[in-house]
């Protein structure tokens, strides 16, 4: 029995790896960056794509950022549903995948993919929610301009799309 929960948790962290990246926690110091470069104002909402034990949409939260994010991983669902439990008017966890869903507009994005999938984020972004703000941690998008760069943490603007 131990033998079968341990393989469901192993499969579980590692199956993400398809879809993204694996669970990697936001530091401190990348959350205040990440949020720093945002330049998110309270009431806007912010998008978490991998949302994983929820670190990131808390700070966010406890500076009165809406959040919204989607995580694979049922057991970072329900960890990032418990440390998020006191702002739980201000941020919406979704045990989804993000590339097979309709995502909702918001005013900023973070993210950290593996650097295969960026292409495939470049156009989902440009196409589903621009205008808006990514910031991608540790992996640039290829072919479009960083607007700004702290450390490891990329900002770029995606503009309105000329309909």
């Amino acid at each position: 029995m131990i033998y079968l929960i341990g393989c469901l948790i192993i499969l579980m962290f590692g199956v993400v790896v398809l879809f993204g990246a694996p669970y990697l926690p936001t530091m401190r110091t990348q959350q205040d960056e990440a949020l720093d470069l945002l330049g998110l104002k309270p009431g806007q909402i912010l998008l978490e794509l991998g949302s994983g034990d929820g670190r990131l949409m808390r700070r966010a939260a406890s500076m009165g950022i809406r959040c919204i994010g989607y995580e694979l991983n049922p057991i970072l669902v329900i960890v990032s549903r418990l440390v998020c439990w006191r702002y739980r008017k201000l941020v919406d966890i979704r045990l989804a995948n993000f590339w097979t869903v309709e995502l909702p507009k918001v005013d900023g994005v973070y993210v950290f993919l593996l650097d295969r999938y960026m292409n495939k984020l470049d156009k989902k972004i440009a196409q589903d929610l621009a205008p808006t703000k990514l910031v991608s941690f540790a992996f640039k998008v290829p072919n479009r301009r960083i607007d700004n760069q702290v450390g490891g943490l990329y900002l770029y603007k995606y503009k309105a799309n000329k309909s």
